[in-house]
């Protein structure tokens, strides 16, 4: 665990030091694309940040590769030399995205390329449990054509989910949390080694976005563009890639009793990790969502627009931030779900749990306009919207001296009227003056 730590917080720290380094040659080269209709932000705002989280990813694995324990991963497995080669393609593909905006159909071409290489470099599912019947094998076509669905799949969802400040790197480093519990578990307590290179990935995937997140939370300072979101949608998929399709369950079968036991024991997270249904269920949502909508309009599924689920929370009432706040509560609330009744599906109180979670999120949806109010002497430790504000005495006064300024108003205005009059009628100022007299004396 420690090893798995500290590859985390180098991975954290190299991409949260090369962020704002990266922000000023984004400015530089000119990654600040004019505000779009789509758009929630208001102000250019650089692109790129997918650079710093690569440069984190490759020192993560370099890291890796150097310690004791987890350089077996590296000798004993070509996963991570995918995971990089994978990587480094779709990151290439998000950069000139990011720069040039290219098309739609090159960007898929090139997402099912790089799955491709991985697949030709190991990183591939071999067989999938299924639930009554056991282990069924995939044939190499089956295994390749399931692997690039799987990735394209995992990158799209991310891709789409990234349209609020901090949306994307947070619920990918919840989902990545929860996957790390649920690898490491598999690998320390079932002694199965082939779920290692999971586990590392998934800890690599928590600092790269972890070292993002003060970058990029509402007011972002940067953006990580396709660059960061197809990169880390890839290293998403490919720890469900290899924790699914790599592991054996008739390796469980000593804790299980039988190939089947086995299968149904796991199943409450392997079935979603291959889809993937609850690791990222929110994104996959907003995924599937987004392509029937489009194609009901008779627009292509790539093309962008304001209807997803962010976009939805904003226009019912809710800030920027508590609509990112629910978007995590629900992507928690799923991915940690499924990992805990993975670990317990005979527990009652985990159901009863989640469905008192699943009621409290629902309160949240609907009151969008409630703001709580913490005590006085806990207001230190929250943001500044919620404090109670004490109004000053100068405040009070001028809120009292209000009907005054109410008069002074309309008498400038009276004041004000005169001069346009004049100008408009053509008059010069001596005329004027006596108009205004004899309108003076009139009254």
């Amino acid at each position: 665990m420690r090893e798995y730590l500290l590859t985390l917080c180098i991975t954290a720290a190299v991409t949260y030091l090369l962020t704002g380094p990266v922000r000023k040659f984004a400015i530089v080269a000119g990654a600040m694309p004019e505000i779009r209709a789509r758009d929630v932000h208001r102000e250019p705002t650089p692109r790129l940040g997918g650079i710093a989280m690569f440069f984190g990813l490759c020192a993560g694995l370099l890291v890796a590769d150097h310690l004791a324990n987890l350089n077996e991963v590296f000798a004993k497995s070509n996963e991570p030399r995918a995971l990089l080669s994978g990587a480094a393609l779709i990151w290439l593909i998000g950069v000139l995205d990011d720069k040039f905006e290219i098309d739609a159909l090159i960007k898929l071409g090139g997402q099912m390329i790089a799955a491709g290489v991985m697949v030709m470099q190991g990183l591939t599912i071999l067989w999938l449990p299924v639930p009554g019947v056991g282990n069924v094998a995939l044939t190499q076509w089956q295994g390749t054509l399931l692997t690039v669905a799987l990735v394209v799949i995992t990158i799209n969802a991310v891709n789409f989910v990234d349209g609020l400040d901090g949306l994307a790197a947070g619920m990918v480093c919840i989902a990545a949390a929860a996957f790390f519990l649920y690898a490491y578990r598999v690998w320390v307590s079932y002694g199965i080694e082939a779920a290692a290179p999971a586990t590392l990935f998934a800890a690599i995937l928590m600092g790269m976005c972890l070292g993002f997140l003060p970058h990029n939370m509402h007011p972002a300072r940067i953006f990580m563009g396709d660059s960061g979101s197809m990169l880390i949608g890839l290293v998403l998929a490919a720890g469900a890639i290899s924790i699914t399709g790599q592991v054996d369950p008739d390796a469980l079968n000593l804790y299980a009793g039988s190939e089947k036991a086995a299968v149904h024991q796991t199943v409450p997270v392997y079935i979603p990790l291959l889809l993937p249904l609850t690791i990222i269920a929110v994104p996959t949502a907003d995924l599937v969502l987004a392509i029937v909508r489009r194609t009901w309009r008779g627009q292509s599924p790539f093309a962008a627009d304001r209807g997803h689920l962010h976009h939805r929370l904003l226009e019912i009432g809710h800030s920027h931030s508590r609509a990112v706040l629910i978007m995590y509560f629900w992507s928690a609330l799923i991915a940690f779900g499924a990992l805990a009744y993975s670990v317990n599906s005979a527990s009652m109180w985990i159901v009863l749990g989640i469905v008192f979670l699943s009621a409290i999120g629902l309160v949240l949806l609907l009151l969008p306009r409630f703001r709580p109010r913490v005590p006085v002497w806990a207001q230190r430790f929250v943001p500044p919207r919620y404090r109670r504000r004490r109004q000053a005495p100068e405040t009070v006064a001028a809120e009292a001296a209000e009907p005054d300024a109410t008069d002074a108003t309309e008498a400038a205005e009276t004041e004000e009227r005169a001069p346009v009059t004049a100008g408009v009628s053509g008059v010069n100022g001596a005329t004027a003056i006596g108009a205004r007299s004899r309108f003076v004396d009139r009254r």
